[in-house]
């Protein structure tokens, strides 16, 4: 993989890392566990197996459906008999469904995007606490974004903006018991094509248009007036993970090329 490997900050850490079968997910289980953790790769596609072969020996994957609580719960359990207990959670599931005004979004559809992408985060913040209490504490990593503020997404705008608000009130809750909980708030980031797409249904041609409007919103509003890289995103989920950043907690980091969202 490109970019710097920092040679073991992660030995001795078992991690859960979200929606690892693919994206900003795979990279950085990958990553977590080049640089020696011990990783638990969660994802709902069955081709999830695939990335935790390619992470090696100290990882394994596992199929849950984290819109529930069922599956947050029997993901944490497993990571816990697994590798002996959980030390960091990065939750990265989520991501827009569909992208259209909000005069266009049906109720279902409304309903669709709050479970696509707070509830996982939500479920499993609560399901890996009995684990990290166990640990003496650990880390909390969730993936929020910065289009909590831009155009044709209110329903995943909302979802996020809840995200923001789980990181900063959990952290509050839980500093007294070693647990930080932080989040990065990624911008527009360039990704190979998903093998499972973002909306199932496909998109019509207002649609199309629609995600157009969307791409041109969010280079503009970015001093860099570009799309981030993968790389660029995982970097700074794993440094809030890692025990550099010990002293970080309820903090919310941009990632945006200067888009604060």
């Amino acid at each position: 993989m490109s970019g710097p490997v920092f040679a073991a900050r992660f030995a001795g850490k078992v991690l859960v890392v979200t929606g690892a079968a693919q994206g900003i997910g795979r990279a950085v289980a990958l990553r977590a566990a080049a640089e020696g953790g011990k990783v638990l790769l969660v994802d709902r596609a069955d081709f999830v197996a695939e990335v935790a072969a390619e992470a090696g020996d100290n990882a394994a994957a596992f199929n849950a459906d984290l819109e529930s609580w069922d599956g947050c719960d029997a993901a944490m359990r497993h990571a816990a008999q697994t590798f002996g207990g959980i030390d960091i959670l990065i939750n990265n599931v989520g991501g827009a469904i569909r992208m259209r005004p909000y005069a266009e979004f049906e109720p279902d559809q409304i309903d669709a995007e709050i479970r696509r992408s707070l509830m996982p985060t939500l479920y499993c913040c609560r399901a890996v606490l009995p684990h990290l209490a166990t640990r003496g504490g650990g880390t909390i990593v969730n993936v929020s974004s910065n289009a909590t503020r831009g155009i044709h997404r209110v329903p995943y705008s909302a979802a996020k903006g809840g995200i923001n608000a789980i990181t900063q009130s959990l952290a509050m809750e839980l500093a007294s018991q070693n647990i930080r909980v932080v989040a990065t708030a990624p911008g527009g980031t360039e990704a190979p094509p998903r093998r499972i797409p973002r909306n199932a249904e496909g998109d019509s041609e207002a649609e199309k248009a629609w995600m157009s409007q969307v791409v041109d919103q969010v280079k503009q509003s970015a001093p860099m007036h570009r799309y981030g890289t993968i790389e660029e995103q995982a970097a700074p989920i794993l440094f809030l993970a890692s025990d550099e950043a010990s002293y970080i907690t309820g903090s919310i980091l941009p990632v945006a090329g200067g888009d604060t969202g």
